[in-house]
């Protein structure tokens, strides 16, 4: 049966996420704590690892409940901070580590998501452990660590997120909540990183360009992809549904288009 496997929030922009077993649909329709904080440099613009690959150096936890950061460099340096009370001071020390002026923002309605005015992503299991066989050395949460998704499905077969984009496409209701596909997911630099040392896999792209087009599932709508370089889905949730809260096992079902 096709259940709600993982939840993963990303709680400052660009840095590792967490697993919560729960998480409400905000008013901007995305997932309550992703995104919630993100790094900015004076020109507005936000450090994340399309930016630098430096951000892969950080080893970071986060507890939602106490709002406490804790991040580590490769050398043992380390700082805790409890959010936001303390942005001022951990902007610093950022700052300090990638040598910029920073400011650590924070939005609570819908977070700094690279699609603001989408929701949440999606991807199924089966599709990290088909792209983790697709490498030497990969694992399947490597994989997930270098997608990066919110929400993963289970007990459906690879690219199943595939289906929920392109002309006639179906929705899916996780819960209570219902999702509809938006756009799949083309892919930048960072799933070619490993995402604790942010070496570069060689022959990332063109390896799972060249995969993904010979394993394009027949369920999928060719013309809603621009590239082969996509994997995960970006859905939207309809204002109805936003407020409602997604749980880990949750039933997931596939509406009529």
């Amino acid at each position: 049966m096709a259940r709600l496997e993982r939840l993963r929030v990303f709680p400052v922009k660009g840095l590792a996420g967490i697993d919560v077993q729960a998480a409400d649909v905000l008013d901007g329709g995305t997932l309550d704590g992703d995104r919630e904080f993100a790094l900015f440099d004076p020109e507005g613009d936000v450090v994340n690892g399309k930016r630098t690959q430096r951000v892969h150096e950080l080893a970071t936890d986060y507890d939602p409940e106490t709002g406490t950061l804790v991040v580590e460099t490769p050398a043992g340096e380390s700082g805790e901070f409890v959010l936001p009370r303390e942005r001022q001071r951990a902007a610093a020390w950022f700052g300090d580590f990638f040598g910029l002026d920073l400011t650590l923002e924070r939005d609570a309605r819908r977070g700094f998501v690279d699609r603001r005015e989408m929701g949440p992503s999606v991807v199924s299991t089966a599709t990290l452990e088909t792209i983790a066989g697709w490498f030497e050395d990969l694992s399947v949460d490597g994989a997930r660590r270098r997608l990066r998704a919110n929400i993963e499905v289970s007990g459906v077969p690879a690219f199943w997120e595939d289906r929920f984009v392109g002309d006639d496409a179906p929705a899916v209701e996780i819960g209570d909540v219902r999702l509809e596909g938006v756009t799949p997911c083309g892919r930048c630099v960072v799933p070619g990183r490993d995402p604790d040392t942010g070496a570069v896999t060689p022959d990332f792209r063109a390896r799972f360009v060249e995969r993904r087009r010979e394993t394009f599932p027949e369920w999928a709508d060719a013309d809603a992809f621009d590239h082969f370089f996509t994997a995960m889905l970006i859905a939207e949730v309809p204002e109805a549904d936003r407020g409602r809260r997604l749980r880990v096992g949750d039933p997931v079902t596939v509406l009529d288009a």
